[in-house]
């Protein structure tokens, strides 16, 4: 929000100066952003008019003119000008000898093509008040000869420009601004209360609200006769053009006006181009409207939009249409001034590749009760400088849907509890009623009225905030907090992010963050068989989906290392992964993980080997044994890792994840050089751990018993394992697997897999019949469900 400074002080004028008030308004959370002395770059310019211009000698472009400049020469200038706008009978802004121009340019007497130039006649642009430097400036014809440029312009002004905060909507106009500056310097405020237009002529639209909860007040003014050829008060296009407002005729000047006075939108159709009556409505899927910037958007059916009994006529609180605007022959002129929900104009504006003065308010909200003053304060303007007649106030409303005043309730303690100071009571009713609530004392503290301005105040802790922000932070007392110090309970049976990174990074992994957003073809590729959900507004179209995995990031950084001459690569990541493949957004805390290159750092004695499938799967393992939980690894397919070196990993038949090496098309595809393997698995599955529960040491001693077995290739190391360990009648305390063999004097699709048993009773020794027994059992149950027999 950008204002001039003597606009403000209009309306509030507390006895500081600009540097004081712009502190005050920084502190209470209205920050400056910069603000720029008007007339402290230029000085020596006075208003002139051109006597004569004539033709230069010896140039085509130029012209001798002859310049008076009242009491501040005894005779009149002459100037050589090269504008095709200077013209005899123009009062116009002259730079004498001696003046000095923005960027310190200094006003010297000179000689153009052998003729005397005693100053110079200046363009907005030159004087740094504009973007005009095809002609000079033309002044008021009643402009006074010889006055200061400067007192002439109101030029001892300052530009202030505010960062609002969104919440601050109520301060996106001088009204709000000049409350604030009111309650903080304890200054009355000029409030403006226009009058009650009469109406002179009997001329309504009929308005109806198709979309009462997205528009539930709406009013209308039929204006008629108004002169189109009148121009803007300078008044007026100062003040808006100071705020950053380009002037464009007087009728929507107006409507500017009201909306920077009193931060309000209007608009102003011609009412020629109304057919039958305004109606309300959310558009038509499909629905077309050109715009006054003269763009043709196609509307979808959640925009709201203003249209009359055959056709559209604007997008709601964003922009009017180009058909139904004000233009240099309009003569009547149908006001609007409506309150939209804040929730439906929020988004429309970007959704359309636009931001309006009227968007930016109405998407931060509008005081629901301004709609009529605006309609009255626009009236007052239009018939005071454009003339014409007008009608009654049309007002259509839907009391259901309106907002109303919200009614809470401020506790002292909760004030001390929250800020750790009690203020009093006289403090608190001082500062609340001078932001406009209306406070009735209670025997715990106030029942208060919301105005209707402030939509940001919500609970009591905005209260006690508004409080704070007012009284001053830096005026709080300085106090040590007083708290009791209890220990935090952490269950024990957590494994906590810190002690699987301190895991992965002490096996030669680093911890990678990478973007939550990526590029959509490469996360196409890494998970073909879903689709990522696409962002409404990316930050560059490389980053133009959410990740649904996090390999696309790691394999990315892999990518830059290894293009950097990195040999060695180990990356690991813990994030958020995004799953839209059902009814609702699931963000899935995630652990992955990305190694190639070089087993080992390369060193004198290192075999230089490269890494391979069971590298990443003995990490993995070490990983997962901070659980404490049995897992497996089964064979899966996927499309992006290797048929024959990947793997799912299940905890209770749950699949959590997976481990592989990347398609070798798929890497190809990728521009990866060295052979990438992968993990990935759900944060959540990994992050608990069965507690260990003591058992006594069987003082016994414990018997180791080898087998070879023939099984068919199909059959798996693990299922042999789970199988004995289930098998075993509690008495196989361990068993391994310490060879495998394939190739003469086996079967083809047979191998040989030797295991390791320990056998151990707890309470007592067990004889050579006992282990013989329960190896028999063994091995006609390994026969039965696996086929299998003992090598010879």
């Amino acid at each position: 929000m950008k204002f001039s400074e003597n606009w403000l002080r209009e309306w509030v004028n507390p006895n500081i100066s600009t540097e004081e008030l712009v502190e005050k308004l920084t502190m209470a959370g209205l920050e400056v952003d910069a603000f720029d002395y008007l007339g402290d770059n230029f000085s020596g310019i006075v208003v002139g008019e051109i006597l004569a211009a004539k033709q230069h000698p010896d140039a085509d472009k130029l012209q001798v003119c002859t310049v008076n400049v009242g009491d501040k020469s005894e005779q009149d200038l002459q100037i050589i000008c090269g504008a095709p706008n200077a013209r005899q009978g123009i009062k116009v802004a002259v730079a004498m000898i001696g003046a000095v121009l923005p960027g310190d340019f200094k006003i010297k007497k000179a000689k153009l093509r052998g003729v005397e130039s005693y100053g110079m006649l200046c363009s907005t642009q030159e004087l740094n008040l504009g973007d005009d430097h095809d002609g000079i400036m033309e002044l008021a014809a009643d402009a006074p000869l010889g006055q200061d440029f400067v007192e002439f312009m109101q030029l001892n002004d300052t530009e202030i420009e505010v960062d609002l905060t969104p919440n601050r909507g109520d301060c996106l106009g001088i009204r709000g601004i000049a409350r604030e500056v009111g309650v903080l310097t304890q200054t009355e405020v000029n409030e403006i209360s226009p009058s009650a237009i009469k109406a002179t002529i009997s001329d309504v639209l009929p308005i109806e609200l198709s979309a009462p909860q997205a528009c539930p007040r709406y009013l209308g003014r039929v204006i008629k006769g108004i002169n189109p050829q009148v121009k803007t008060p300078d008044w007026m296009v100062r003040k808006i053009e100071r705020s950053g407002v380009r002037s464009i005729d007087p009728v929507v000047d107006i409507t500017n006006y009201v909306l920077l006075e009193l931060g309000h939108p209007m608009h102003a159709f011609d009412l020629h181009n109304i057919d039958g009556g305004i109606d309300v409505r959310m558009a038509k899927q499909g629905e077309k409207l050109t715009l006054l910037d003269g763009q043709e958007v196609e509307l979808s059916d959640n925009t709201l939009m203003i249209a009359d009994h055959k056709k559209p006529l604007a997008i709601a609180g964003v922009m009017g249409g180009e058909f139904s605007g004000i233009n240099a022959n309009t003569q009547d002129v149908f006001l609007e001034s409506a309150y939209f929900d804040q929730v439906t104009i929020a988004g429309r504006a970007r959704q359309y590749g636009l931001h309006t003065d009227a968007s930016h308010r109405y998407e931060r909200g509008v005081d629901f009760e301004l709609q009529r003053t605006a309609m009255e304060r626009a009236t007052e303007l239009m018939l005071e400088i454009v003339g014409g007649e007008a009608g009654e106030i049309i007002e259509a409303v839907n009391k259901e849907h309106l907002p109303s005043k919200r009614h809470l309730v401020l506790r002292r303690k909760r004030i001390e509890r929250l800020v750790g100071f009690a203020f009093d009571d006289a403090q608190v009713e001082d500062i609340l009623t001078r932001l406009g609530l209306q406070l009735t004392a209670n025997h715990e503290g106030w029942d208060l009225v919301v105005p209707s301005f402030r939509f940001d105040i919500d609970n009591e802790e905005s209260l006690i905030e508004e409080l704070v922000r007012v009284y001053g932070y830096n005026n709080l007392p300085m106090r040590k907090p007083i708290a009791e110090m209890t220990m935090y309970r952490q269950p024990e049976d957590r494994v906590w992010k810190n002690q699987m990174r301190e895991l992965l990074v002490a096996r030669g992994y680093q911890e990678a963050i990478t973007y939550s957003f990526v590029e959509p073809q490469l996360q196409k590729k890494l998970q073909p068989g879903q689709e990522p959900l696409p962002l409404m507004n990316p930050i560059s179209s490389e980053l133009g989906v959410m990740r649904t995995n996090l390999l696309a990031g790691l394999v990315q950084a892999a990518k830059f290392n290894t293009n950097r001459q990195q040999n060695r690569v180990r990356l690991f990541e813990l994030g958020l992964r995004f799953d839209n493949s059902g009814e609702a957004l699931q963000q899935i805390p995630t652990i992955a993980g990305l190694i190639c290159g070089s087993r080992l750092p390369e060193q004198w004695n290192n075999e230089s080997e490269k890494v391979d499938f069971y590298d990443l799967k003995g990490d993995l393992e070490a990983l997962l044994s901070l659980t404490k939980t049995n897992f497996q690894f089964d064979t899966v397919q996927m499309d992006i890792l290797h048929p024959g070196q990947s793997a799912q990993v299940k905890v209770a038949d749950k699949t959590i994840g997976y481990i592989g090496k990347l398609h070798p098309a798929l890497q190809q595809e990728l521009d990866l050089e060295l052979d990438t393997f992968v993990f990935q698995l759900d944060l959540d599955a990994i992050s608990s751990r069965k507690l260990p529960k003591f058992a006594p040491l069987s003082k016994f001693p414990s018997i180791r018993r080898d087998l070879a077995l023939v099984v068919e290739d199909r059959v798996k190391g693990g299922e042999l394992l789970d199988f004995i360990v289930k098998n075993g009648q509690g008495l196989v305390t361990d068993v391994r697997i310490f060879d495998i063999y394939k190739g003469e004097h086996l079967e083809a699709g047979k191998k040989s897999v030797a295991l390791a048993m320990t056998i151990q009773h707890p309470n007592k020794t067990l004889e050579d019949a006992e282990i013989g027994q329960l190896i028999d059992q063994i091995i006609n149950g390994l026969a039965q469900s696996f086929s299998a027999t003992l090598r010879a």
